[in-house]
């Protein structure tokens, strides 16, 4: 059964889109951390990270930080932080997340979902800043 992000990928399932290539994607978490929480994923399923073949697993890191750059221009943050967690959905993905403090890396604390409208005005700044 392919996995929520390659349903994603399929456009079986809608997303907050943020950038694509022909071999990665980049959407906003829909339960964030912080508002401009983004995923990048690589577009082939694979479940572990480190099981992506190492031309993937590079491409991978260097999308991210391309959007890395994006979403700090957007968000006007510190830095932007950077987590392999890879327990929650079984597929490759990388989370990037506005940094004003440690605190912001917190997956335990308290979240509200942004509402679909906060979603695509977050998306359009971030798109508008690549």
């Amino acid at each position: 059964m392919p996995s929520i992000f390659s349903r994603i990928v399929a456009g079986e399932i809608p997303a907050h889109k943020v950038a694509e290539t022909e071999k990665y994607l980049a959407f906003l978490d829909i339960n964030p951390v912080k508002r401009g929480h983004t995923l990048c994923i690589p577009k082939t399923e694979v479940d572990y990270v480190f099981d992506l073949d190492d031309d993937v697993y590079i491409g991978l890191m260097l999308f991210a930080k391309q959007v890395a750059l994006g979403l700090k221009s957007a968000f006007a943050c510190a830095r932007v932080g950077v987590a392999v967690v890879g327990l929650e959905v079984p597929h490759a993905h990388v989370h990037l997340i506005p940094l004003d403090s440690v605190d912001d890396m917190r997956f335990d604390k308290p979240r509200t979902p942004p509402s679909a409208a906060e979603l695509a005005q977050d998306a359009e700044a971030i798109r508008a800043k690549l």
